[in-house]
């Protein structure tokens, strides 16, 4: 399973990315707001960083509005996937998009049929929101799962970006049920390496090496 990312801070993706943990970056208006950058700038730069996929979203409410943001968005690198909303306009926009031969990202999926409208209309990542769907008390990973078996059934192309992540047992749920991305903020990826036990053998690893009075340096 591919690692996305999801910020806008450029030290997050700079620090994960030199460790070869991510595969791609998402943002959206919020994950802008909170850097405080000018949205094509910090894009730019941060699509200098990463060699994968990196989504940025429109704004525009109807198709021709998302079309025209989304050709903008896509100037600013070749490795833009431009982000549209699942709406009705967003599928036409997706539509329009991927037959120019540009990377889609359609976002804030939260069914299968959308997400199965989605892939007909050619987008290259669904990105169904997780965390969403629990707190309304619906199980986001069951989703998940839908879209993999209609996807699969019927060989769509179109790669299930998990999203609206917010534990490391989503990251691992997410991949046994075969999602081909995940998105998460950077601190849910670096959860993912605690254990409990792991710092219990730590520390008595490093107990017993005192008591040896060694050193290795």
């Amino acid at each position: 399973m591919k690692f996305f990312v999801d910020t806008a801070e450029i030290d997050q993706i700079r620090e994960l990315n030199d460790l070869g943990m991510i595969d791609g970056v998402t943002t959206n208006p919020s994950l802008i707001m909170k850097s405080g950058r000018d949205i094509k700038e910090v894009t730019k730069e941060i699509c200098g960083i990463v060699d994968g996929p990196v989504s940025a979203e429109t704004v525009a409410l109807d198709a021709e509005g998302m079309i025209a943001e989304g050709r903008e968005l896509a100037k600013i690198a070749d490795n833009i996937a431009v982000k549209v909303p699942l709406t009705w306009a967003g599928l036409k926009a997706c539509k329009t998009l991927t037959d120019e031969g540009r990377m889609v990202n359609v976002t804030l999926c939260f069914s299968a049929n959308q997400a199965l409208l989605a892939a007909k209309a050619g987008a290259t990542f669904i990105s169904p929101f997780i965390g969403r769907l629990d707190d309304i008390n619906l199980d986001g990973m069951e989703l998940i799962a839908d879209i993999r078996q209609i996807y699969d059934n019927y060989g769509f192309e179109t790669q299930i970006l998990a999203a609206s992540i917010r534990s490391a047992n989503h990251m691992s749920e997410a991949a046994k049920i075969g999602a081909d991305v995940a998105t998460a903020p950077a601190a849910v990826i670096k959860a993912m390496a605690n254990h409990v036990l792991t710092d219990k053998g730590l520390e008595g690893f490093l107990k017993d090496w005192e008591k040896t009075g060694q050193k290795i340096l």
